[in-house]
C-alpha cells in the first residue's frame, strides 16, 4: 500500500486563523471525497482495509527531496506560496520569501513561537525536526502574520506538532554524483493506565546524507538526530523535544561574486516545550518555550582558507503564548504574545551589539454577524506592539472583514478584505559589524523596518475543485536589503530601501478521478527608492519573478505505481549580477512503486531539475544541475 501525502489545499488570503486551510482526502476502495476543515487536522478511525491520505495545506505533488533526506522546507521552492532561493540546494541554506519580501521578511514558528537567528535570516529556516512530527507548513501573509508572526514584516511559515501515532520506517538511498542517504524513523503511542482519554508517546528519527555535488565544490555532509515525548488527551497536546543537527557544504559564489570556493559547517541545537489546550466554547490557547544554539564557521576559499573565514555562536531563549477566547457566541478575543532574548559571539562583527532583548503583543477583537442560514460577516481589528531594549517601539494596524457563505450543496464561498501592519529589526549581520570594510558591510544606521499590506482576497470551494486568489498592495519602508556596487572591494552593503509592492495569486485545486492537480499563477511589480545612485545592484529585494506559473500533478496509473511531478516556470526581474537567462524551466518527477508482495515496501525513482537548468536562484551565485536518486523505504 503506498503512504502518500498529497499536499494539495492551501489558503493564500488572510481568511484563516493559525492552523489555516486544510482538508482531508479520504480513499476507499477507488472513490476519494474532500473535506473541509478550518480548525486543526482531523484524524479519522477508519478500518484497517481503508487507506487513508491527509491533505494539509502544502500546495506541491511532491514533499521529499532527491538530494538529501527530508527537512520541513523540503519541496517548498515549488510552492506557488513562496519564493524560495536556495544555494547548493533547498536543505543546504534556503532563503524563503514571501510576496517578494526578502529571507529576513520571513518567520518560522514551531506551535505559537517565531524561531529566530540573531545573526542572519539565511539561518531561520535551520529546524532540526523530523517533518513526520510536524504538520505541513500554513503559510501566513497580512491579517494572520501581523497577529502571530514576531519579527517577521512580510510573512510566516508554521508549523504545528502532530499527534504522536504508532509507526516507523527505514530508508536506504543512492543517486549520481556520489550521493547516498540513511535515515530511520520511529514512534510508539499507548494509552496511559486504563485511562482512554490520556495517551503517552515517545518518537525519534535519524538521518544521514553526503554527496559530491551537482557541480564541482557542491559537496555535501548532513546528519540529524532528533526525538520527543508527548502527552495527549482529548483536549490538550504536550511535547517535549530535542534535536540537533550538523551540516557542512560548499558551493562557488556561496554569498560572495568573486570567484571563490566558499563552504559553510553548522550545528543547531533545538530544545522546545509546547501544550496546546481547549477550553470552554471556540476557546484555546498554546504555549511554547524554546532554546537555539547555533555555530556557524564560514570559509570565504576553501584553497586558502586564511584568507578569511569567521565563527559565530547564537543563543536565543524565548517564550509565547497565543489562542482565541471565546467570550459570547459572536465576540471572541484573537490573542498573541512572545519574549525573545538572544545573544552572539563572533570574530567578524565589532562586539560592540550583541545582545537584544524583543517583546511583541498583539491582541484583535473579533465580532461575527449572521446574516442568514450558514452566511456571516466577521470583522476582526486591534493592533500589535512591539520593543526591543535596543530600538524604538512600534504599534501596528491589524483588521480585516470577512463574508463566508455555505451553500446547500455544501460548496462554500469567501471574500476577505484586510489592512494590516508588521515591523521587525535588522540582525546582527547587518547592523553590527564593520561600517567601512570587510566582505559583507554593515550599516549601523538601520531603522525599524515597517510594512503596511493592503488586500482582497476570493476563495471558492466546491466538491472536486477549489479556487484561492488575491490582489495586495504592500508599503515596506527602510527594508534591510543587500546591494552591491562594482567599484566596491566589499561583497555586499546592507543599505535601507522603501518599496512598494502590487501582487496577485491565483491557485487551482482539482480532484479527477486516477489524478490530482494544482496550478498556480503569481505576478508581482515593485517600485523601489534607495536614496543612493552608488547601488549598482540588489542581491534580494529586487530578486523576484514578475511572473511564475506552477503545476503540480499525482497521478494513479495502477494500484502498486504514483507518479508526483511538480513543474515551476519563471521569468526573473532583470539584474546586473545575473550570468544567464532571466527565465528557468524546473521540474521535479518521483515515481513510487509498491510491490504487492511485500506489504510495506516502497521503491522510488526520483530526478529534480530534469531539464538541468543553470539559473541562478541568487544572482552570481551558480545554479544547481541535475540531481538523480533511488531510494528503497520500509514502513511498520
Amino acid at each position: 500500500m503506498i503512504r502518500a501525502v498529497i499536499t494539495t489545499a492551501m489558503c493564500i488570503a488572510s481568511t484563516f486563523s493559525l492552523s489555516s486551510f486544510s482538508a482531508v482526502l479520504v480513499e476507499k476502495n477507488s472513490e476519494r471525497t474532500i473535506e473541509s476543515n478550518t480548525e486543526n487536522v482531523i484524524e479519522k478511525d477508519i478500518e484497517k482495509d481503508i487507506e487513508k491520505i491527509t491533505v494539509e495545506g502544502a500546495a506541491t505533488a511532491n514533499e521529499s527531496p532527491v538530494g538529501t533526506f527530508n527537512s520541513p522546507i523540503s519541496n517548498l521552492e515549488y510552492d506557488p506560496r513562496v519564493d524560495l532561493q536556495s544555494r547548493n540546494m533547498a536543505e543546504a541554506q534556503a532563503d524563503v520569501t514571501i510576496r517578494g519580501g526578502i529571507f529576513e521578511n520571513t518567520g518560522f514558528s514551531v506551535g505559537s513561537a517565531t524561531l529566530i537567528d540573531p545573526q542572519t535570516g539565511h539561518y531561520v529556516a535551520e529546524m532540526p525536526i523530523a517533518p513526520e512530527m510536524l504538520s505541513a507548513p500554513a503559510i501566513l501573509t497580512g491579517v494572520d502574520n501581523s497577529l502571530y508572526g514576531a519579527n517577521s514584516s512580510v510573512g510566516s511559515v508554521a508549523f504545528k506538532w502532530r499527534p504522536i501515532q504508532t509507526a516507523g520506517s527505514v530508508s536506504l538511498g543512492m543517486g549520481n554524483n556520489n550521493f547516498n542517504m540513511q535515515r530511520i524513523h520511529n514512534a510508539v503511542s499507548w494509552s496511559v493506565g486504563d485511562s482512554s482519554q490520556w495517551k503517552a508517546g515517545i518518537e525519534g528519527e535519524y538521518s544521514r546524507s553526503e554527496s559530491d555535488g551537482t557541480i564541482d565544490n557542491g559537496d555535501h555532509q548532513f546528519e540529524r538526530a532528533s526525538g520527543r515525548i508527548q502527552l495527549l488527551s482529548d483536549s490538550s497536546q504536550t511535547d517535549l523535544f530535542f534535536g540537533y543537527q550538523e551540516k557542512f557544504f560548499g558551493w562557488p559564489n556561496l554569498y560572495t561574486p568573486f570567484n571563490v570556493n566558499e563552504t559553510e559547517d553548522l550545528e543547531t541545537r533545538l530544545l522546545i516545550f509546547n501544550h496546546q489546550q481547549q477550553y470552554a466554547h471556540q476557546s484555546t490557547f498554546e504555549v511554547s518555550a524554546y532554546y537555539r544554539q547555533q555555530n556557524d564557521h564560514y570559509v570565504f576559499s576553501r584553497e586558502n582558507p586564511e584568507s578569511f573565514q569567521a565563527f559565530h555562536e547564537t543563543k536565543v531563549k524565548s517564550v509565547a503564548a497565543s489562542g482565541r477566547h471565546g467570550l459570547t457566541e459572536k465576540l471572541a478575543l484573537n490573542y498573541a504574545v512572545q519574549f525573545t532574548a538572544d545573544e552572539i559571539e563572533s570574530t567578524s562583527l565589532e562586539n560592540n551589539f550583541t545582545s537584544r532583548d524583543y517583546y511583541k503583543v498583539s491582541l484583535v477583537p473579533e465580532y461575527a454577524i449572521a446574516l442568514k442560514d450558514n452566511e456571516h460577516i466577521t470583522f476582526r481589528a486591534g493592533a500589535a506592539y512591539d520593543d526591543t531594549n535596543r530600538d524604538d517601539s512600534s504599534i501596528s494596524l491589524i483588521s480585516d472583514v470577512v463574508w463566508h457563505k455555505i451553500n446547500p450543496d455544501n460548496s462554500a464561498r469567501t471574500v476577505n478584505l484586510s489592512y494590516s501592519e508588521a515591523t521587525q529589526v535588522a540582525g546582527y549581520t547587518a547592523i553590527g559589524g564593520s561600517t567601512s570594510s570587510g566582505l559583507f558591510r554593515s550599516n549601523d544606521t538601520l531603522e525599524r523596518e515597517t510594512s503596511k499590506n493592503l488586500e482582497l482576497g476570493l476563495s471558492l470551494d466546491e466538491a472536486t475543485w477549489r479556487v484561492d486568489s488575491a490582489v495586495f498592495y504592500r508599503w515596506d519602508n527602510e527594508l534591510t536589503d543587500w546591494t552591491y556596487n562594482f567599484d566596491s572591494t566589499s561583497a555586499r552593503v546592507a543599505n535601507p530601501v522603501d518599496i512598494e509592492t502590487i501582487g496577485f495569486e491565483f491557485i487551482a485545486i482539482t480532484r479527477m478521478e486516477n489524478a490530482d492537480f494544482v496550478t498556480s499563477y503569481t505576478y508581482l511589480d515593485k517600485s523601489e527608492d534607495y536614496g543612493d545612485e552608488n547601488i549598482d545592484a540588489s542581491f534580494y529585494a529586487l530578486n523576484y519573478p514578475p511572473h511564475r506559473f506552477t503545476l503540480g500533478v499525482i497521478w494513479y496509473p495502477g494500484e502498486a505505481l504514483e507518479l508526483r511531478v511538480d513543474n515551476e516556470w519563471r521569468k526573473q526581474e532583470k539584474n546586473l549580477l545575473r550570468n544567464g537567462d532571466d527565465k528557468a524551466f524546473f521540474t521535479h518527477i518521483t515515481l513510487t512503486y509498491a510491490p504487492p508482495q511485500v506489504e510495506g515496501l516502497e521503491l522510488v525513482l526520483a530526478v529534480d531539475n530534469m531539464w538541468d537548468e543553470s539559473f541562478e536562484e541568487i544572482p552570481g551565485t551558480p545554479g544547481r544541475s541535475d540531481q538523480l536518486s533511488a531510494t528503497a523505504s520500509y514502513f511498520w
